[in-house]
């Protein structure tokens, strides 16, 4: 039997609800979340804010145009070349017309929207609330903001058409896989998947050849689904080849209806 006390019966009385303790409450409200069943109260207003959530993040960008991703760190100098490769890609992008979105941040992130901007395209940047505040770097148009990290996931795949991953750690890692495996599952259609810097990718390539394929966790044709190069123009190419490929999608996307309040491309920022 545990005493009062004990660990043991503190994370039981932590399960217990919203209103167990006030130790609970004290909890930020992911970590209360992610605890487990939890009073039906609590899990139905997560229900609305996740909804609420999507529902802003789609009136935000259902009208921005066809997009692109460029995931990278947020820790890098622009100095550093990877930087410097970022911000080309984001002219190249703008010089296609389309929209280069990012997570909003420094870093790469900042490269990209920044090339976008300087060559008159638009840009969007996508930012996940954490305890550390992230500003916008000063190159978006129109800065988002989530709390939740599953649904930024989702704002950053359902309108774009191709993805660039630059050097970064676990948050371009996640991304980068989530979307491969979508497009290995058949969830959406092919859409290229670009890894730049080949000096920094080349192990993660290497190993997925040499352990994941020979193992038989993936099959020779899931490594086609990624694109390994430093060079803006073979990238573009695969940018170019997905835009080919879903004209008729794109063409027939949906206008702004005035008198519903919706808005195209109009900088402002959203946030919740």
């Amino acid at each position: 039997m545990t005493s009062p006390d004990s660990p043991d019966s503190r994370t039981s009385e932590n399960r217990a609800g919203p209103g167990g303790n006030a130790s609970f409450r004290r909890l930020p409200s992911e970590e209360r979340f992610l605890l487990g069943p939890l009073w039906r109260r609590f899990e139905l207003g997560r229900l609305f804010r996740i909804g609420v959530e999507f529902l802003r993040g789609f009136r935000a960008l259902h009208f921005v145009g066809p997009c692109v991703t460029v995931f990278g760190s947020a820790r890098l100098p622009q100095s550093d070349p990877a930087c410097q490769l970022a911000q080309e890609m984001g002219r190249r992008i703008a010089q296609m017309g389309l929209c280069t979105m990012t997570g909003g941040g420094p870093g790469i992130m900042e490269a990209a929207n920044r090339g976008a901007k300087e060559a008159g395209g638009y840009s969007i940047g996508l930012n996940i609330r954490l305890p550390r505040e992230q500003r916008p770097n000063p190159f978006v148009d129109r800065w988002i903001e989530f709390r939740y990290f599953f649904v930024r996931k989702v704002m950053l795949v359902k309108y774009s058409y191709a993805f660039v991953a630059l050097p970064g750690g676990f948050g371009t890692l996640d991304e980068m896989f989530e979307i491969a495996t979508l497009v290995q599952t058949q969830k959406v259609p092919y859409f290229p998947i670009v890894l730049m810097g080949t000096e920094y990718w080349a192990p993660l390539m290497e190993f997925l050849r040499s352990r994941a394929l020979e193992s038989g966790t993936i099959d020779a044709e899931d490594l086609d689904l990624i694109t390994l190069t430093d060079s803006p123009d073979v990238a573009i190419e695969q940018i170019r080849r997905s835009v080919e490929v879903h004209e008729e999608l794109i063409r027939r996307r949906p206008k702004p209806l005035r008198w519903l309040g919706e808005r195209g491309r109009s900088p402002r920022s959203v946030s919740g």
